[in-house]
């Protein structure tokens, strides 16, 4: 059964850090390409940051220099390490897998950056 499973979200202060884990079945992990994305309320789910099996990256700027993301092949986990977090950061962050055409989502993990 191919699934991914998030966790790692909460609620955090402005200039503080999180880091997201995503483990996904094996069968959707390797060699896959792993992204992240996030929905805030009122907003459309948008693209945070991929990893490709080679460990290429590529991340949308609001989040460059602050956002990291990688990849433990042995434990079939996809990282999003989130530092200097800010309220616009704020959303339901999901991980998903892409293997050719197909595409798998995970479920979503809260992330609240708030004072």
């Amino acid at each position: 059964q191919a699934q991914l499973v998030e966790s790692g979200g909460g609620l955090v202060q402005p200039g503080g850090s999180l880091r997201l884990s995503c483990t996904a079945s094996r069968s959707i992990f390797s060699g896959a390409r792993l992204g992240w994305y996030r929905q805030a309320p009122g907003k459309q789910r948008e693209f945070v940051t991929f990893i490709r099996s080679g460990g290429a990256t590529n991340y949308t700027d609001s989040v460059k220099g602050r956002f990291t993301v990688s990849r433990d092949n042995a434990k079939n986990t996809v990282y999003l390490q989130m530092n200097d977090l800010k309220p616009e950061d704020t959303a339901v962050y999901y991980c998903n897998s892409v293997l050719g055409v197909r595409v798998y989502w995970g479920q979503g993990t809260q992330v609240t950056v708030s004072s």
